[in-house]
């Protein structure tokens, strides 16, 4: 049996201090054993680590960049020189397999972090127009409270764009993967941080997040998790007028476009299974739903049924994060979920003795308007639907309350660029395009407000000022 992991202590003001919640078993979703236990943080330790930070903000913001992009490129050696570390912490407490945990939920961490040292050293933290000095400014004391699907991925996405700004910061990780987190504050921590800059209080969402949403020492919040739970921090942080940050929901759609040849519907329909598929379906931006010219349809679908074998498991695919999570997508691999005409092309799997699987499904023929359609699964599901033309394709991926992200395939790649632009989404990928640490991400509609990572996320934590001279 694994020793178990424990954090008896909470980050505060530069110091391990002892918290006043109860205990918290962390969970091992591929094996279903207790690998770790955390403290948790009480009212009074929230309060202790807002102070802290309020205290630690003055001489943070007067900073100098130099300084500040110093200290962030020292916690980034720290990271790479522990990236083994936090792949392993990563793998117990997500239940990534191996190459996954490092690759997405390290390697990627750490090319925000370059990106963010790059865009604050050229950040315009003063400019002019006319006779105005223009003066942006960190908003003060940020809270970030974090998911459990990118344990170290989003700390990241959050923290260290607010500590790029001149921000301090008080984070509350998931509680079902804290482990990284806690391993993060030790980087911070080795780097030299100054105290009160960074402080860790884990804890539930209803006492610690809605604590943190709430408090008046508390200048914005910046939140990743579900829209119903984003509405309710968005309606609590208005009671002190706060800034809110909020990346939710997603229902990502794929639109392969008529002209697409052979060669490239079969690449879009294996990139769109693998994004569909990636941290076991456990991802905002997942490409649940692939589009395609009608006429193709079931070309398409043998691709797709082909592409879907090869994610076993226990092996390529990991787990679902709990036993909730795994009833809650089993909810959808009836194809009587996707309306009268869905057909099941791919799925029932064999499942490992032990975790939390559900088999890899690909259904087929959905109704738009359905259930399957139009809720985020959160799971290893993939929903196809045919489109009459391009136009119709575009209409049926604009058909949803979500807009986080998506992908285009088209030969003629400036009408696949239009087509992008049609798409009412924060982030559209075209034939392929990578992931770019460097740019905007944030949803329309109900995935989100405000944009995070790089320059934009600097931007995000700040005020803007105008001075008459």
């Amino acid at each position: 049996m694994t020793a178990i992991l424990r954090e008896p202590a909470l980050y505060i003001d530069g110091r391990w201090v002892p918290g006043g919640g109860d205990d918290l078993e962390v969970e091992n979703p591929a094996t279903e054993e207790v690998i770790g236990s955390i403290t948790q943080a009480s009212a009074s330790d929230v309060d202790t680590a807002v102070a802290a930070a309020r205290a630690a903000f003055p001489s943070w913001a007067a900073t100098p960049v130099a300084e500040r992009a110093a200290l962030l490129r020292r916690v980034r050696d720290v990271i790479v020189e522990r990236a083994d570390h936090f792949a392993d912490l990563v793998n117990r407490e997500q239940g990534s397999p191996p190459k996954v945990a490092r690759a997405l939920h390290v390697d990627t961490p750490v090319a925000v972090i370059d990106s963010t040292i790059d865009a604050l050293e050229a950040f315009p933290f003063r400019s002019e127009i006319g006779n105005s000095l223009i003066l942006r400014q960190p908003v003060g004391v940020v809270a970030a409270i974090t998911p459990w699907n990118l344990p170290l991925h989003q700390v990241v996405v959050k923290v260290i764009p607010a500590l790029a700004a001149g921000t301090t910061v008080v984070l509350k990780p998931a509680g079902l993967t804290p482990l990284a987190a806690f391993e993060l504050a030790r980087a911070f921590e080795v780097a030299g941080l100054p105290n009160g800059v960074f402080n860790l209080v884990p804890g539930s969402g209803r006492v610690v997040g809605d604590l943190l949403t709430r408090h008046p020492g508390v200048d914005q919040v910046s939140f990743t998790g579900s829209t119903p739970v984003g509405r309710h921090i968005a309606a609590a942080a208005a009671e002190t007028l706060k800034r809110v940050t909020l990346e939710l929901g997603g229902k990502s759609a794929s639109v392969v476009l008529a002209d697409a040849t052979d060669e490239l519907l079969a690449k879009a329909v294996k990139i769109t299974v693998a994004n569909c598929f990636l941290n076991g379906g456990q991802t905002c931006t997942a490409l649940s739903r692939l589009i395609v010219p009608a006429d193709r349809l079931e070309q398409v679908e043998a691709l797709a049924a082909e592409a879907a074998s090869k994610y076993v498991p226990g092996s390529r695919l990991g787990p679902l994060i709990s036993a909730e999570q795994r009833k809650e997508v089993e909810s959808f691999l009836d194809p009587a979920v996707g309306g009268a005409a869905a057909t099941t092309v791919f799925g029932g799997a064999e499942l490992p003795e032990r975790g939390y699987y559900v088999s890899p499904t690909v259904i087929s023929r959905v109704d738009p308007d359905s259930r399957l359609a139009q809720e985020e699964v959160f799971g290893p599901v993939l929903s196809i639907f045919p489109a009459g033309s391009d136009d119709d394709a575009v209409a049926l991926a604009n058909n949803s309350i979500y807009g986080l992200g998506g992908a285009v395939w088209g030969s003629d790649q400036d009408a696949a660029l239009a087509v992008a632009a049609r798409i009412e989404t924060g982030q559209v990928d075209v034939n392929g395009g990578a992931f770019n640490a460097g740019a905007p991400f944030g949803g329309y509609k109900q995935s989100g407000i405000g944009r995070e990572i790089g320059e934009y996320g600097i931007a995000d934590v700040l005020e803007i000022k105008a001075v008459q001279r």
